[in-house]
């Protein structure tokens, strides 16, 4: 175990915005250490959501973000031999590091030309509330109820 916790790193603005978030998302989807590749495509999504929808892109981005947000998640305590899912609500930090995850990797799994694309549409779709992104975060929302029985088990 840890001595003591570890510091919370100190991110700089993004370029373009000055967004700190902005940049812990582009830190999310870089991928061995190119960062300004990542940015790339970043602005390239931001570039294709500005020509489909005509509200500004990073508004978009961020209500997106915050519609895939979970509030709410399991974790697994093991209890007299059996395994419980217990529902806990989500920290602050943890709710929008698991929300960039989400959006990200539903991203990646779609079959479009391009990241960018990808990113662009999956961010469309959770300022919609529809896509695979948000439906992980329904299902997650979803078990939690299911198991709301055994919250009384909470540590």
């Amino acid at each position: 175990m840890r001595k003591s916790r570890a510091k919370k790193r100190i991110l700089l603005p993004d370029p373009k915005f000055g967004n700190v978030e902005v940049t812990r998302f582009v830190n999310n989807l870089m991928l061995d250490g190119k960062k300004s590749i990542a940015f790339k495509v970043f602005y390239s999504a931001l570039d294709v959501i500005a020509s489909k929808i005509e509200e500004d892109p990073l508004v978009v981005w961020e209500k997106s973000l915050e519609n895939i947000t979970p509030h709410v998640e399991v974790r697994s305590r093991r209890i007299g031999g059996a395994t419980f899912q217990i529902p806990q609500p989500v920290r602050e930090d943890r709710k929008v590091s698991l929300g960039m995850k989400w959006l990200i990797a539903a991203a990646r799994s779609r079959n479009e030309k391009t990241m960018a694309v990808n990113l662009a549409s999956e961010i469309i779709a959770g300022y919609k509330e529809e896509g695979a992104a948000y439906k992980k975060k329904m299902d997650t929302h979803r078990m939690a109820e299911a198991n709301k029985a055994f919250s009384h088990f909470r540590f």
